[in-house]
């Protein structure tokens, strides 16, 4: 992941929960903004279940709140400083979380892009954040198939807009894909023995997904 980054490529970071993509992601995007390379980090997810978060109280602020505490931690984890990394970011410009019900309308200029839980987004939402790129910007896609919160049987076409997504992405000069397995999950133990567990009952047709 790194050297493709390095070698100035988009990225896809897919695979097994608990491998770090996440964080890799943020790793590297701070990095570029803090050596002046870049802008702004601009994190971006789907807010499923509830995508048009309407279920949460308060104003739209306060509803994406929600959404952004993971990296608020991640971004205390990189810098070793509580939450206040988070809020130095903000307040010098460098980082923003949005949800997809918010990105029309928007270029994202001299940025790095993260698409976090790229499994949760249906075709448009993809289709629409990938079209906010603008001049001097890049995009990682963070996230894992099996991870998918649609669910239902009724959601099926939206789960394979990821699965559609990759291909259009796959066909671009520009992408790296960069596949996480078993062997890279460091989240714990008990999480590494669920999923090399889950995925062995898998392929033997012992469970089946949605």
């Amino acid at each position: 992941a790194f050297d493709a980054w390095d070698n100035d490529h988009n990225l896809i970071l897919n695979g097994s929960a608990g491998t770090g993509k996440t964080y890799i992601a943020m790793a590297m995007a701070i990095e570029e903004v803090l050596a002046r390379r870049y802008r702004k980090v601009v994190i971006v997810r789907s807010v499923v279940p509830s995508r048009d978060i309407g279920f949460l109280p308060g104003k739209e602020e306060e509803k994406i709140e929600v959404y952004s505490r993971p990296y608020q931690a991640l971004a205390s984890e990189i810098f070793d400083d509580d939450r206040a990394a988070w809020m130095k970011l903000q307040a010098h410009d460098n980082i923003a979380f949005e949800c997809t019900s918010f990105v029309r309308g928007q270029t994202w200029d001299n940025c790095v892009v993260i698409v976090d839980e790229m499994q949760n987004l249906n075709w448009q939402e993809l289709t629409s954040v990938i079209t906010r790129m603008g001049k001097n910007s890049r995009l990682i896609l963070c996230g894992d198939y099996f991870q998918s919160d649609f669910t239902k049987r009724s959601q099926h076409d939206e789960k394979k807009g990821i699965v559609q997504f990759l291909e259009v992405l796959r066909n671009m000069k520009n992408f790296v894909e960069v596949e996480f397995d078993h062997n890279d999950i460091v989240r714990s133990e008990l999480v590494k023995e669920f999923i090399i567990t889950k995925d062995k009952m898998y392929r033997s047709g012992e469970i089946e997904f949605i």
